[in-house]
């Protein structure tokens, strides 16, 4: 430790969280940590389990069709030998279908994925020592080690998501919270009594060898709390980012392990969210299912959100996103400052969904040709447009590129953007490249994109501007 950090230390307050959480970043290191995250836009989420083999059905019968089939066990109160007999024969992954996966979230133009390590129902995806209920125990295989090389060998980040509940542990006091799920809610103990503490030392043991055995991790996406069971109370939360910093420092974790306002949550409820973080309880802040009105200025944030309804697999869903949807939902929340982290569920064998396949597919086409103005940027100047949304980078040479992504063409071609210092502005389509026609006044810069939109989902004027934009309020 140099001088420096022990300075730091013992300047620190002294927190709960250890000597880590007391060797405090600085603005510029956090920065540096949290750079490719902020500049990727684009992120693919994969919910995958035993619960997707059983595909939303049970004894025969559809459980929902709509809502999170990841919760089947949770949805029709079983126990976790008669879940696990049922589900297991019907969780069959297939020669290489991570690499489906990732050629997917690469073709889509993700940046990272982020899958399941277990989920609330307990079975872990890697070959643990301290769980017999795991793909190395039970399949022979580790299918953590499979998803992470093909991530590595597509080029894409590694996220993992590990839920901190549990349904299967026998230690897991799942009484001690009125608000968290679990399938035997409100029943006593099958084996009458319980010891926490066994449970959160499983945990941590679990998550020890997933931060260490798989080479770099970039993201661990935690799930979930309560406003009564949460942090270090339930989950001796602090020590366990310890333990994942002290292995992975670079690694960047949301903040699940809590529930108060100070990590970022109101309440329960996936919209139950606070526009603040203390760093001390993570990094990002998790929307879910939706995209905040005017985004979290000043914090990361991400939204997490389905391409139906469900999260795990369900061949009862049939309410999936239209392409138009999935495109605009990405480009909203570019404009808003945060990222989108969109879910497949695949399979019991692995395989994914043919409507995933084509909602992804149209992502990439789009984001091929209109990339750039999603990745790197920041959120719009502008409170409101009519004609869409815009994001912004700031190039080298000084100048600021917006990005004006069109949902409403203008009927006479002519599209007016609220600025005041539009004099020497120049103005392309970002898709092909071709120069539009721009005409500044003293309140609005006005640019000739013609009488018929090239994309009728997003089309994109690249707007070159000198210096910052100087927006024309009102």
């Amino acid at each position: 430790m140099t001088r420096r950090d022990l300075n730091r230390v013992l300047a620190a307050p002294v927190l709960a969280g250890g000597w880590l959480e007391a060797l405090a970043e600085s603005a510029a290191e956090r920065d540096g940590r949290m750079k490719w995250w902020r500049e990727a836009r684009f992120g693919m989420f994969v919910h995958w389990g035993l619960y997707s083999g059983l595909a939303g059905t049970w004894e025969g019968k559809p459980v929902a069709t709509r809502g999170g089939m990841e919760w089947i066990q949770q949805r029709v109160k079983s126990d976790t030998d008669t879940y696990a007999k049922r589900a297991i024969p019907l969780f069959q992954p297939k020669p290489g279908f991570a690499r489906q996966w990732t050629r997917l979230a690469r073709q889509a133009g993700c940046k990272y994925l982020v899958f399941t390590t277990k989920h609330h129902d307990g079975f872990a995806l890697h070959d643990s020592k301290v769980s017999d209920y795991d793909a190395g125990s039970v399949l022979k295989r580790d299918l953590v080690k499979e998803i992470v090389d093909a991530c590595r060998a597509d080029g894409l980040k590694v996220g993992f998501y590990h839920s901190v509940i549990d349904w299967h542990h026998d230690q897991y006091e799942y009484a001690r919270s009125k608000q968290l799920p679990h399938p035997l809610k409100d029943k006593p103990y099958p084996n009458v009594a319980r010891e926490h503490g066994k449970y959160i030392d499983y945990l941590h043991g679990e998550v020890n060898e997933l931060v260490s055995n798989y080479g770099k991790i970039d993201i661990l996406w935690w799930d979930y709390s309560a406003v009564d069971f949460q942090g270090q109370d339930a989950w001796r939360a602090f020590d366990l980012m310890d333990k994942v910093r002290g292995r992975q420092p670079a690694v960047i974790m949301n903040n699940r392990l809590f529930r108060i306002p100070e990590a970022g949550f109101t309440g329960m409820g996936t919209s139950a969210i606070a526009a603040q973080l203390n760093p001390k309880y993570g990094d990002f802040i998790t929307p879910e299912q939706h995209i905040p009105a005017t985004g979290m200025p000043g914090v990361d944030w991400e939204t997490c959100m389905t391409m139906n309804t469900t999260w795990g697999f369900s061949e009862h869903d049939h309410a999936w996103k239209s392409n138009e949807v999935l495109i605009r939902n990405l480009i909203d929340i570019a404009s808003k400052g945060g990222n989108y982290l969109l879910n497949i569920g695949p399979k019991g064998d692995g395989s994914v969904p043919e409507e995933s396949v084509r909602g992804m597919e149209a992502m990439g086409a789009w984001m091929k040709a209109n990339g750039e103005s999603i990745y790197g940027t920041s959120a719009s100047p502008f409170e409101k447009l009519t004609f869409g949304r815009c994001t912004q980078k700031k190039a080298a040479d000084g100048k600021t590129r917006l990005y004006l992504h069109v949902f409403d063409w203008p009927k006479d071609g002519k599209l007016t953007v609220p600025l005041s210092n539009g004099g020497k502005a120049q103005a392309r389509l970002l898709a092909g490249g071709k120069r539009l026609g721009v005409t500044a006044g003293d309140r609005q810069v006005t640019v000739d994109v013609g009488g018929e939109a090239p994309d009728k989902i997003a089309t994109v004027v690249e707007l070159r501007l000198e210096g910052t934009p100087e927006v024309v309020k009102g």
